[in-house]
């Protein structure tokens, strides 16, 4: 039997790097629970540093990162929204790809 691949989708504005660790490490662990396998949806490496993304011409970064998102989406058999994700214009979108394309929706407890 396959595994089952499932992606977070988390506010971050305004979030301290700490608070968004946390908030991950606690969701993964959930979705670990539930026999999950992770797809990464937050994107650190230097392509994606605001330098390199000027470098390629990136006007809108939240749309870059967002794309990128949606693409790793392509991926998964759920979608794992953290608590506040509907106050978060690019989590609303992600909410809805996720509900239109049938992908099992997980809210935070």
């Amino acid at each position: 039997m396959e595994t089952k691949k499932a992606m977070l989708s988390q506010p971050m504005a305004g979030k301290t790097d700490e608070e968004i660790v946390a908030t991950r490490e606690k969701a993964i662990a959930a979705l670990k629970d539930k026999g999950y396998e992770i797809v990464n949806t937050l994107f650190t490496d230097e392509w994606y540093s605001k330098e390199k993304m000027q470098e390629r011409g990136v006007v809108q970064i939240p749309l870059c990162f967002l794309a990128k998102s949606l693409e790793n989406m392509s991926l998964c058999h759920a979608a794992y929204f953290c608590k506040g994700w509907e106050k978060a214009r690019g989590c609303r979108i992600e909410h809805d790809a996720a509900v239109a394309y049938g992908l099992e929706i997980i809210y935070e407890e």
